[in-house]
């Protein structure tokens, strides 16, 4: 096959990506706002793509309290705090670098959750539940007595145990 008849593909820019997850939102629409494309929905805000200084692509969103600092400590090479609106507790996303799109469409849509009033809430589906912890005793499984009556006293051996001495027989 010749470099003439392969079909070059054009390769999607983070704007695209990150457009093609605003806009499957209900009623979200994208609207340039200080010369940046900004996505709403209602006519509010809830996602904005920006590039710094260094031409590095980014979004901006909205993030429910304690989020961005949990963010922003746990990876800052890909999260930071944005001027202008990160004292509200808005989150940036750096989208050059190891990024992770799924992730991405998380963050539009809980910012996307934040912003649109309850009745357009409906058309999405529900917000993920956190998965259930199920605590395990791993190693200790098996070996592990629980007593039906925790006022009862402590058996011989458990109770020698604890105090460092050889059970009585």
């Amino acid at each position: 096959m010749t470099a003439r008849k392969r079909k070059r593909h054009k390769r999607r820019t983070p704007l695209d990506r990150l457009r093609e997850i605003c806009l499957a939102l209900p009623e979200a629409e994208e609207r340039e706002t200080w010369e940046l494309p900004t996505f709403r929905v209602r006519d509010k805000i809830y996602a904005m793509y920006v590039e710094d200084e260094e031409d590095r692509p980014g979004i901006w969103c909205k993030a429910p309290p304690g989020n961005q600092t949990h963010l922003v400590e746990a990876d800052p090479e890909r999260f930071f705090v944005p001027p202008y609106v990160g004292h509200k507790g808005w989150i940036g996303m750096h989208l050059d670098h190891r990024v992770t799109w799924h992730e991405v469409a998380t963050v539009v849509e809980r910012s996307y959750r934040m912003t649109a009033p309850r009745k357009l809430l409906k058309y999405l589906e529900p917000a993920p539940a956190p998965p259930k912890k199920r605590r395990e005793l791993g190693f200790l499984k098996g070996k592990v007595w629980i007593s039906d009556d925790f006022d009862a006293p402590l058996p011989e051996d458990i109770l020698a145990a604890f105090e460092g001495r050889e059970p009585r027989k």
